[in-house]
């Protein structure tokens, strides 16, 4: 691959923008295409490390490490709205001990006191926390000042793309259409930020596959509080009814929420399906284009090493 050949990487989350700094990081000149920039799903984000609810574990295992080794280094030279929180996650029921708990050296069963009422199991482990519009605004100055090229409009095809070196597709539910892909599928998430009370741990709820989450996730001055997850719905319009029981839920297990004034709602959709797609392919005009969605509500946890892979594989393509 000549210099002058340029890199497109379609979407502009939290997967897109990572993308994009990882392929300017290992020299290769890159212009991001997206219609919002940074992308509405990503902005709404909680958003805690952790590799919920996404396969295949082995590939999954890998790039969520990659990406809790980057988040750390965030962490501690500060700036990036990235921080490491200890906290509980508790359920009501006996719960099994998640694969993921072996990536955690301080993960370990909670103490009864630790937990709310009615719940009779529960972890306690600290992980990166990321609030989402700081860290989103970092990305996107990271990758100005690494020359990438930025442009914003619609994308209604990866052939519209036949003079670059290669596509890279990041764009979550979009893929539907420019992939082609009918096993991608929305999980609506609602959150609703409130001013902090003086919350300094999170808590989170291991609900199952419920629509409705527990999770209060402290961010410095404000708390995010969530959430939803329903299946199949992709409408983004606010849901006053959902925020109310939100607030209800999380007030149950911390009563200093119930009066905490309210900032925001944010409203996103995770791009889901069975397996995350990580994997090479080619244009319709044959252009390389390289995959990189499906992480449903792990967008976050597994954006540093899902951005490694691309490059990985783009290297070894165009070599």
């Amino acid at each position: 691959m000549t210099t002058n050949e340029t890199i497109v990487v379609v979407g502009g989350g939290v997967s897109g923008l990572t993308t994009g700094v990882v392929l300017l990081e290992a020299g290769l000149p890159v212009r991001l295409v997206a219609e919002e920039i940074p992308g509405r799903t990503s902005l709404a984000a909680g958003a805690m490390w952790g590799p919920y609810l996404v396969e295949p574990w082995a590939k999954v295992r890998e790039w969520s490490l990659a990406s809790l080794d980057v988040f750390r280094q965030l962490a501690e030279v500060g700036g990036a709205g990235v921080r490491m929180v200890s906290g509980v996650e508790a359920a009501r029921h006996p719960v099994e001990t998640p694969p993921w708990s072996e990536l955690l050296p301080d993960f370990q069963q909670a103490d009864s006191s630790e937990l709310p009422d009615d719940f009779v199991s529960g972890h306690r482990f600290t992980v990166p926390f990321v609030d989402m519009p700081v860290y989103l605004d970092h990305l996107r100055r990271r990758f100005s000042d690494l020359g990438g090229a930025v442009e914003q409009r619609v994308v209604h095809s990866l052939d519209e793309f036949a003079d670059a070196a290669a596509v890279v597709n990041c764009a979550g539910m979009g893929a539907v259409g420019l992939a082609e892909d009918s096993t991608l599928r929305p999980i609506r998430g609602q959150h609703v930020v409130v001013e902090n009370p003086g919350i300094t741990e999170f808590f989170s709820e291991d609900t199952g596959l419920s629509p409705d989450l527990v999770c209060i996730y402290p961010h410095g001055d404000t708390v995010v509080l969530g959430g939803t997850a329903i299946d199949g719905d992709g409408d983004l319009s606010d849901d006053v009814a959902a925020a109310k029981s939100i607030i209800e839920r999380c007030a149950a297990v911390e009563p200093r929420l119930a009066d905490a004034r309210v900032i925001e709602h944010r409203v996103g959709i995770r791009p889901t399906r069975s397996e995350v797609r990580v994997e090479s392919g080619r244009c319709k005009g044959g252009v390389p284009v390289i995959h990189n969605y499906g992480h449903g509500g792990a967008g976050v946890t597994l954006s540093w090493g899902c951005a490694r892979e691309v490059a990985r594989l783009i290297t070894s393509r165009l070599r």
